[in-house]
């Protein structure tokens, strides 16, 4: 188990304050493995990819060459020009391969780690001058490894290279006897499906790299139990933070209540101050309860989404200011509130099988009861 300077073991895994910091500091998982193998897929690829191009380029730049006279050979400036035609025909014929390593270079490597930039990468660490520090380092587990890991790639290399040069004997003894134009096309395909062979059987490597250099960062970053704590003081401890978590709640709680206003049975409002929505299932429910409040602008929204999910609104300021009061959020209304809310209810039932013309108008919003106890003026 890793153990910081105290002595103290680093159980505990790394919080996302600590990984944070670890980037800006430019401390971050990568493989050497895998952006190599990438360069060396991508190359050889661009390399069977631009091989008759590369061919004939080469073809045409010989010919360019070779077809300069002695007076022409003895004059700077034909072959500058020369010299200069040459270059431009070999660098056009290369664009495809070096694009094609680029491209390995930039994209390949933030797979494992993501992108990141830090100016605090590029400072120099005088700590790392250190030569008691840097023998640990040279026997520390991360050093092993890479050396194992250059031991078995080097073997691993040399034995398909060698099945790669056995394989192909023939056709490289026949490039002898091959018109140059021929030997140069098939020279140039042995190398590209060489090199394409190679960096195949490196992916073995890299696949064992990667999850290595993710557990090695990981195991970096890991932290003692007292440094989770002071980080955790440090942080939630901050008024700041603690006010961002209780917004952040609120506005949780909210959209969560908000949410459950369709759903609702009744709104019973002040009508602009106060609204309180209820929801009442015998078959699950001892009493009605309380699925949303609000007083002021949110009394306002819970009308609005009621009014939107066609959910039955009573004005009724008494009963709503003693609800609101009394009553938490998901939570059975008072027991002395029970006769009211029976009553409105009710009240609610016959009013919409009076619009379904189903029975007759139960008339005006009426008085609900509402005990003196639990009563509050506004």
């Amino acid at each position: 188990m890793a153990e910081n300077e105290d002595g103290q073991e680093r159980s505990e895994e790394p919080t996302q304050k600590k990984m944070q910091e670890a980037r800006e500091k430019g401390q971050i998982p990568r493989s050497k493995e895998l952006g190599g193998v990438a360069v060396m897929i991508f190359g050889a690829a661009g390399l069977l990819m631009s091989g008759g191009m590369l061919f004939d380029t080469a073809q045409d730049v010989f010919q360019l060459n070779y077809d300069l006279t002695r007076d022409e050979l003895m004059n700077p400036d034909v072959m500058v020009t020369s010299l200069v035609s040459s270059a431009q025909k070999a660098f056009s014929s290369l664009i495809p391969f070096y694009l094609a390593l680029l491209l390995a270079a930039l994209m390949i490597p933030p797979l494992v780690g993501g992108l990141n930039f830090s100016s605090k990468a590029l400072m120099p660490k005088f700590s790392k001058m250190n030569p008691l520090k840097g023998l640990k380092r040279m026997f520390s587990t991360q050093s092993l490894m890479e050396i194992l890991k250059a031991v078995s790639k080097f073997g691993l290399v040399a034995t398909v290279a060698i099945l790669i040069l056995e394989s192909n004997r023939t056709r490289f003894m026949a490039l002898g006897f091959m018109p140059p134009h021929e030997a140069m096309s098939e020279g140039i395909s042995i190398v590209a499906w060489a090199l394409f062979i190679l960096s195949c059987t490196l992916l073995l490597v890299a696949a064992i790299d990667v999850p290595f250099q993710l557990y090695q960062h990981n195991k970096q970053l890991k932290m003692t139990k007292q440094e989770v704590k002071d980080e955790y003081k440090d942080t939630e401890g901050k008024p700041e933070v603690k006010g961002k978590q209780r917004a952040k709640q609120r506005e949780i709680a909210q959209s969560r209540m908000m949410a459950a206003v369709p759903d609702a049975d009744v709104v019973i409002t002040n009508p602009s101050h106060y609204a309180v929505a209820l929801k009442y299932d015998p078959k699950k429910m001892l009493a009605p309860i309380l699925v949303a409040k609000g007083a002021d602008h949110i009394a306002m929204q819970i009308k609005k989404v009621a009014l939107a999910n066609d959910v039955m609104i009573l004005n009724s300021p008494p009963l709503a200011r003693s609800i609101y009061y009394h009553t938490e959020l998901e939570r059975e209304i008072p027991q002395g509130l029970f006769l009211a809310v029976a009553q409105v209810l009710a009240y609610v039932y016959q009013l919409e099988q009076f619009q379904q013309g189903k029975g007759p108008n139960p008339g005006s919003v009426p008085d609900f009861p509402v005990p003196e106890d639990l009563r509050k003026d506004q």
